[in-house]
């Protein structure tokens, strides 16, 4: 028995997300615009983890409709924004001299 994929069922067509608010036509810029804009408390209130949700949601979401050149632009977007995002973890935790 074969079964047919139902795209009705699909749990991704649900999803609703208030939490980013990204730009229109924001994944089809370069992966340092992509970066910035999705770190920016503008588009991801919560923080770049917001922002890095989001585009591995867009990423995972467009499937095999992403063309390779475009999958490989968005995976340099997701390196600098886990850059940006260690980068800021690890600035905020710096001991306080003591005088």
């Amino acid at each position: 028995m074969t079964r047919k994929k139902n795209s009705n069922n699909r749990w991704v067509a649900k999803v609703k997300t208030d939490s980013t608010h990204p730009p229109p036509g924001l994944f089809t810029k370069d992966a340092a615009t992509v970066a910035r804009v999705l770190a920016s408390r503008r588009v991801s209130p919560k923080g770049p983890q917001s922002g890095m949700r989001m585009l591995n949601y867009f990423i995972n979401r467009a499937g095999r409709g992403l063309s390779a050149s475009r999958r490989a632009e968005l995976e340099r977007a997701k390196s600098l924004l886990s850059k940006r995002i260690r980068v800021s973890r690890t600035s905020g935790k710096r001991r306080r001299r003591v005088r």
